[in-house]
């Protein structure tokens, strides 16, 4: 099955899980998983959050943030993928001055 992300809408959501001003998707979503394409907008995050019954990887397209995992920042660089299983905690500052774009998988696990 294909994705074709530019034949998707844009959604804006204001103050994701929390966090700062807002963050653009292309999101696919069935009763599996979630799959996006976001971009973070310079001073934007994502808020701390659990994956209570899921897990997330994030792959940086481009740009680079800070990520906190379960107390400890890591800085998350174009290329690199970050991992947060079932059971931990994490969120995602664009704190550089240029936009970030990533793509992230949200498995629905059963």
């Amino acid at each position: 099955m294909i994705i074709d992300f530019s034949l998707t809408q844009v959604t804006k959501i204001d103050n994701f899980k929390g966090g700062n001003k807002e963050i653009y998707s292309k999101m696919f979503t069935d009763e599996d998983n979630k799959i996006m394409l976001s971009v973070l907008k310079p001073g934007a995050s994502i808020g701390y959050h659990t994956h209570e019954d899921n897990c997330e990887v994030i792959f940086m397209i481009k740009g680079s943030a800070l990520i906190n995992f379960d107390g400890n920042t890591e800085r998350l660089q174009s290329g690199q993928a970050f991992y947060c299983p079932k059971g931990h905690s994490h969120d995602m500052i664009n704190d550089t001055q240029d936009e970030i774009m990533f793509f992230a998988v949200v498995p629905q696990l059963r």
